[in-house]
C-alpha cells in the first residue's frame, strides 16, 4: 500500500507563514537594533498590569514623589541663600557624569539633582511590586535606566555646563571639532573600517606577537604553539580555550599585557586555540561542532607533540564554558589526560547571569533566529550593540558628550583595538547556545547531551581554578562562585580580581590598582555564600597571574625538561602565530 504524500505545493503554503514571519523580524531588525518589540512590550504591559493592582503601591509612589519635590525645593532654597549647599541626592559611585566643579554651580546643580531624584524614584517605580517576577522588574527597570540615562542634563549642550565652558573659551571650535569626529565615525561605520585610532594597532606587528607556529588547521580552528623562553620547560603544557566570541589575542595582547607571554617566560609550554570567523557557509556547526572541532581536536594534538603527560587546560568566557562541556564528557568517558582545569570569567549555571540575561528570553532568541535566518549569522556589530547598552552611560553617552560635544578624542587603547575587531556567529551554534544554556540551563542541570548522553559538571574531579571580576557584565562574579555548587573536585580555587570582563583578565603584575581575593576549598569543606566570603576573605593588592601561574606550578611536576620539538614528529608548521584565522574580517 504507497504510502500518501502531500503535494509539494502544499508543504510550501504550510513552511509559507513561518518564512512570511521570519522576514518580517529580520527586517524589523534593522528599525529595533535587534531588540523585540514584542518581548518589551510584553514585559511593559505585566508591570502596568500588577502596578494598577497594587494601590498600597500607587500610594507609596504618589507619596515618594511628593516627599522628593519638597526635598528638592528645600534644597533650592537653601541654594539660593547659601553658596556650596551640599546636594540633596548623591550619584551612585560608578556615575562620574556630574562630578565635575562646573555641576556644583546654580541652576546646573538642581538640574543634575531633578534627574537623580526621578532616577531614583523609578527605581521604587519598577521593584518591589506584588506579584511581579524578578526578571520582570530587572527588565522593566533596566528600560527605565535606558530612557532616563537618553534623557539625561549631561546630553543636552545647554544644559551641560561643562560643554557651555568649552564653547565660550574655545569660541564654538569643540562643536567643529565634534562635527569633524562624528563625521568620521559615520564614514567608518558605513565602510566597515575600524575606529578611529585602531589602525595604528595591528595584528602581529603590535598585537599578538609572542612567537610560535601553527602547529595544526581544521575547519574550526588554528592551534598555536609558542615558542620556548627558557631553557627548562615544566612537563604539563598549558592549552587555552579563548571565547568563539572575540579574537583569541585579548590574552596575547601587547608584549607587556600578554597573558602568554608570561606564561612562556615562568617555563610554561603553551598552546592557543585561534577561532576561525565563520561565514554563511558555517550555518550549520553547531555546538557538538564546536567541542569536536575545538578543544577536543586541540586535545588530541597537544597530547600527540607531548605524549604521556597530562595538560593544563585553560578557557575563557565562553571558551571556559565550552571546556568545561569537554573536561565533563572526558569525566564521564574515563579519560584522564587533565592535569587541572582553569576558567576565567566563565559560567557554567546561567541562573544568575546578570543584565545580558535580559537580552535572552524566548521572545528574543525566537528574534535572533529570525534575524540570522537569512545570512547564517548574526554579525559582531549586532552583539557588541547589546554589551553597549549594559554600560549605555560609558560606552555610548558619555562618549558623545565628550567626542561629539566637547570635540575631545579619547586615546585608542590596545584593548579597545581588540574590542573593536569583532567577530560572528554562526546560526546553528549560536541558537542552541542561548537555548541550551542560557534558557534551559542544561549544563548545571545535568540534561546537556554529548553523544548520546548527558554529561554532568559533577564528574569534573581534576583541581579547578575559576578567576571572575568584580565589575563583570557578561559572566557576574557571583554567577562564576556558583562552580562551588556544581563540582565534586577534590579542591577548587577561587580568585576574585578587580575590573571588568575584560580589563580584569588583562591584569599583568605592575597593574596599578588591582586587588584580588583567593580562597582554595578543599572536598568536605562547608559552603560559604558569595556575600560572606567577599567580606570576609582578605583583600591582596597586585595581579592574579602570579598567583595562577604558581598554583599551575604546585600541579605539575617538579623536574623540568628541555622545550618539546614544535609541532612534535607528526606535525609540521604550518604558519608563523598568529596564523591565519585571527586575520579573518
Amino acid at each position: 500500500m504507497n504510502q500518501y504524500r502531500q503535494p509539494s505545493s502544499l508543504l510550501a503554503s504550510r513552511y509559507a507563514p513561518r518564512m512570511m514571519d521570519q522576514a518580517f523580524k529580520a527586517n524589523m531588525s534593522t528599525l529595533t537594533g535587534g531588540i523585540t518589540p514584542a518581548g518589551t512590550s510584553a514585559v511593559i504591559y505585566e508591570w502596568l498590569v500588577h502596578l494598577a493592582m497594587s494601590p498600597g503601591k500607587q500610594m507609596e509612589l504618589a507619596e515618594d514623589i511628593s516627599f522628593k519635590v519638597e526635598h528638592l525645593l528645600r534644597h533650592i532654597r537653601r541654594a539660593n541663600a547659601f553658596m556650596g549647599t551640599e546636594p540633596c541626592i548623591e550619584p551612585t559611585l560608578q556615575d562620574d557624569r556630574f562630578s565635575g566643579d562646573a555641576w556644583s554651580r546654580w541652576p546646573y546643580s538642581v538640574i543634575y539633582q531633578s534627574f537623580l531624584l526621578q532616577q531614583a524614584w523609578w527605581e521604587n517605580a519598577s521593584t518591589n511590586i506584588d506579584g511581579l517576577s524578578q526578571s520582570t522588574e530587572n527588565m522593566v527597570s533596566f528600560i527605565g535606566r535606558q530612557m532616563l540615562d537618553r534623557w539625561s542634563p549631561s546630553n543636552f549642550p545647554w544644559l551641560n555646563p561643562e560643554v557651555i565652558d568649552a564653547t565660550l573659551k574655545q569660541g564654538g571650535m569643540n562643536f567643529l571639532r565634534g562635527w569633524e569626529n562624528f563625521c568620521e565615525d559615520r564614514e567608518r561605520r558605513m565602510t566597515g573600517c575600524p575606529p578611529a585610532g585602531a589602525e595604528q594597532f595591528k595584528v602581529g606587528e603590535n598585537l599578538a606577537t609572542t612567537p610560535g607556529k601553527v602547529v595544526y588547521r581544521n575547519q574550526l580552528i588554528e592551534l598555536i604553539q609558542y615558542t620556548p623562553t627558557t631553557k627548562k620547560v615544566y612537563a604539563e603544557p598549558v592549552l587555552i580555550v579563548p571565547a568563539w566570541i572575540m579574537k583569541y589575542y585579548i590574552l596575547d595582547l601587547t608584549p607587556e599585557k600578554s597573558l602568554v607571554r608570561y606564561l612562556v617566560d615562568q617555563g610554561h609550554t603553551v598552546f592557543m586555540i585561534s577561532w576561525r570567523n565563520p561565514t554563511s557557509e558555517d550555518r550549520d556547526l553547531g555546538m557538538g561542532d564546536y567541542r569536536r572541532l575545538g578543544p577536543a581536536a586541540a586535545l588530541d594534538i597537544v597530547s600527540a607533540i607531548i605524549p604521556d603527560q597530562k595538560i593544563h587546560a585553560v578557557g575563557y568566557c565562553l571558551g571556559g564554558t565550552l571546556l568545561s562541556i569537554q573536561a565533563a564528557t572526558m569525566a564521564r568517558d574515563g579519560d584522564n589526560r587533565l592535569a587541572s582545569m582553569s576558567t576565567l570569567a566563565t559560567q557554567v549555571d546561567f541562573t544568575e547571569a546578570g543584565e545580558l540575561s535580559l537580552f535572552i528570553t524566548r521572545s528574543q532568541v525566537d528574534y535572533l533566529e529570525s534575524m540570522m535566518q537569512e545570512r547564517g549569522y548574526l554579525d559582531g556589530s549586532q552583539m557588541a550593540g547589546a554589551f553597549q547598552l549594559l554600560r549605555s552611560n560609558d560606552l555610548v553617552w558619555s562618549r558623545m558628550v565628550r567626542e561629539y560635544m566637547l570635540g575631545e578624542r579619547q586615546p585608542m587603547i590596545a584593548l579597545m583595538a581588540w574590542n573593536a575587531d569583532t567577530t560572528r556567529m554562526p546560526y546553528k551554534m549560536h541558537s542552541q547556545y542561548l537555548r541550551w544554556l542560557y534558557l534551559d540551563n542544561d549544563l548545571a542541570a545535568g540534561r546537556y547531551i554529548v553523544g548520546d548522553r548527558p554529561i554532568a559538571i559533577t564528574d569534573i574531579n581534576v583541581p579547578l581554578f575559576a578567576v571572575a571580576t568584580q565589575s563583570d557584565h557578561v559572566a557576574p562574579w557571583r554567577s562564576a562562585y556558583k562552580i562551588h555548587l556544581l563540582s565534586d573536585a577534590e579542591e577548587v580555587t577561587f580568585l576574585l580580581t578587580s575590573g571588568g570582563h575584560n580589563a580584569g583578565i588583562v591584569s599583568e603584575p605592575g597593574h596599578p590598582r588591582r586587588v584580588y581575593q583567593v580562597e582554595t576549598r578543599k572536598e568536605g569543606e562547608n559552603y560559604i555564600d558569595p556575600d560572606t566570603w567577599q567580606q570576609t576573605m582578605p583583600r591582596q593588592k597586585g595581579s592574579w597571574w602570579p598567583v595562577w601561574q604558581a598554583w599551575l606550578v604546585e600541579r605539575s611536576s617538579k623536574e623540568q625538561a628541555a622545550p618539546p620539538e614544535m609541532g612534535g614528529q607528526d606535525y609540521s608548521p604550518i604558519a608563523d602565530a598568529p596564523g591565519t584565522y585571527v586575520m579573518q574580517q
